[in-house]
């Protein structure tokens, strides 16, 4: 009559403790895996940036005969400064982007040469890992 109350085939409190526990470490280890990946794939990302930036300043130097001035910057890409003749006559970016950790990239030239670079996650001089500096000269 009571036959249903004899089938006690649920799990107990101690077996589902268990059980979180395990996914807990699986989910930490996965977790640190990810966030390492995803260090790297912005490291990348700067890198992949500042090719283009590069890039786009070589056809600026082919165009003009020079870099932009360190006033001008790399503002110089989105409209024509005015000691350039031959600019364009499209934007050399469509628009200029901060670095993967929202740090506006630094550049510098020597007029007939130029250095462009990001700081890393701190957005400080030097440091390693992905708050290291990535450069184009790099």
């Amino acid at each position: 009559m009571f036959k249903f109350l004899k089938n006690n085939k649920g799990m107990t409190l101690l077996e589902i403790m268990i059980v979180l526990a395990i996914l807990a470490g699986l989910i930490a280890v996965l977790a640190s895996q990810v966030q390492g990946r995803l260090k790297k794939a912005k490291i990348n990302e700067a890198r992949i940036q500042i090719g283009e930036y590069g890039k786009a300043l070589d056809m600026f130097y082919t165009d003009c005969g020079f870099y932009p001035s360190g006033d001008q910057g790399l503002g110089a890409l989105l409209t024509a400064p005015s000691n350039c003749q031959n600019w364009g006559p499209d934007p050399y970016v469509k628009k200029l982007t901060k670095d993967p950790w929202g740090h506006d990239y630094i550049y510098e030239t020597t007029g007939s040469n130029f250095k462009l670079k990001s700081l890393g996650s701190d957005g400080k001089e030097g440091g390693s890992g992905d708050a290291q500096d990535i450069s184009n000269e790099d």
